[in-house]
């Protein structure tokens, strides 16, 4: 079962029709939400970045669109899918009314909401070997649009191609001063000594919700240093460790960029003191 706006429908069913405009023209926004036992993971965090991502594409902000009201047709849609206790991946959609061309014809719009079990509640390490490779082809522009969740990814999608072509676990993007700015699924984390440096909002990376936490977490610990700076690909070669974030699967360590092997010390003690967090309620 899916949710289209607020109503429970098959997720086979067509409620959508040609004229949507996340469909013609990428005009949409999404959230990536980790539930557990019935709890949104970081659930302000996600509110208040997508009313801000509205704010900045000039979508009309239903007065209903509370944080209570979205949560509660979350948590609908889980029960409906018979997920409650259960850890669940969900997408929550937000696309302008359709109508129009380039110029839409309404500023309101319309949700969805699609559930996903996940295998575990906790999050946890997985040290196998994942190996990256820098994605020159297209590069992703710094700037603001660029921080959103938009439904338009066609460089991270290139992307995925050409780690899958290439025998690559994932793919380092880009921007166009040649600074690496994020994975395709994530945020990007780089350890060297006590020093763990992440590229700034205003390099083109997404303004991630796990990437937010983390840098909370790291400013509060003694033993290391938190740098938010560009990050050149010349400084993958001396780099200590290597790991990418999102909400989903916490911390994923990498392990190997072209002859540099990367350890894993400093993912799992973060990765630890990340679900103690979680535990505790944020």
């Amino acid at each position: 079962m899916i949710n289209f706006n607020g109503k429970l429908q098959s997720s086979t069913s067509l409620f959508l029709n040609h004229e949507n405009r996340g469909l013609r023209y990428g005009d949409a926004l999404f959230e990536t939400l980790r539930v557990v036992n019935s709890k949104v993971f970081f659930w302000e965090e996600h509110y208040l970045r997508l009313m801000a991502s509205m704010r900045i594409l000039r979508m009309e902000i239903p007065m209903a669109f509370t944080m209570e009201y979205l949560e509660k047709e979350i948590l609908k849609t889980i029960e409906a899918n018979a997920l409650g206790n259960k850890a669940v991946r969900v997408r929550l959609s937000v696309y302008r009314e359709p109508g129009g061309l380039y110029l839409p014809e309404s500023r309101g719009v319309e949700y969805i909401v699609e559930t996903k079990p996940l295998e575990s509640p906790f999050y946890t390490l997985n040290a196998e070997e994942y190996g990256v490779e820098l994605f020159k082809d297209h590069w992703v522009n710094s700037g603001l649009l660029s921080t959103l969740k938009t439904s338009s990814r066609l460089v991270n999608i290139l992307a995925g191609i050409y780690a899958e072509e290439n025998g690559y676990d994932n793919t380092l993007l880009l921007n166009e001063k040649k600074n690496v700015i994020e994975a395709i699924n994530g945020n990007v984390f780089l350890v060297k000594g006590n020093t763990i440096k992440t590229p700034p909002v205003n390099d083109g990376c997404i303004n991630g919700i796990l990437r937010k936490q983390l840098t909370k977490i790291i400013s509060k610990l003694e033993g290391y240093a938190l740098e938010e700076a560009s990050i050149s690909p010349f400084e993958l070669q001396k780099a200590d460790e290597l790991f990418i974030t999102n909400v989903i699967t916490g911390i994923r360590p990498v392990t190997r960029y072209r002859k540099k092997q990367f350890h894993t010390e400093v993912s799992r003690d973060l990765l630890g003191k990340l679900n103690l967090q979680v535990r505790l309620g944020g």
